[in-house]
């Protein structure tokens, strides 16, 4: 599986964006898919992901209600819907995905990765 990220940009905290993430290979709709992120000097930190085999979703404590998981299987696509961005919110995002029926919190367990896209939220 191979994975392009994008849809990255400035906006005001507040507002809203949506990334997306392509995949190619005839695995993406057996894949499990996470969203993940990364700020300068820190690890990468996961944000949420989706289960295939049930579509049982997962999502960091502090984007819960704001952020919102979605796959398209048809098309090959993950999205990540971000509403409500904070400062906080400002890193790095990378799409990321292990053709393994379970989903994993720890970067370590996906084996492909996009390239990422940058998120800044201004105060």
């Amino acid at each position: 599986v191979q994975l392009q990220a994008s849809g990255g940009g400035l906006v005001q905290a507040g507002g809203s964006l949506s990334l997306s993430c392509a995949a190619s290979g005839r695995t993406f709709s057996h894949s499990t898919v996470a969203w993940f992120r990364q700020t300068p000097g820190k690890a990468r930190e996961f944000v949420a992901s989706m289960r295939y085999i049930d579509r049982i979703i997962e999502y960091l404590d502090s984007v819960k209600g704001r952020f919102t998981i979605s796959r398209d299987d048809a098309r090959r696509i993950l999205y990540l819907q971000m509403n409500s961005l904070k400062p906080e919110d400002t890193a790095v995002y990378y799409c990321a995905a292990r053709t393994n029926p379970y989903a994993s919190a720890r970067s370590n367990d996906y084996r492909y990765w996009g390239q990422g896209t940058l998120v800044t939220v201004s105060s």
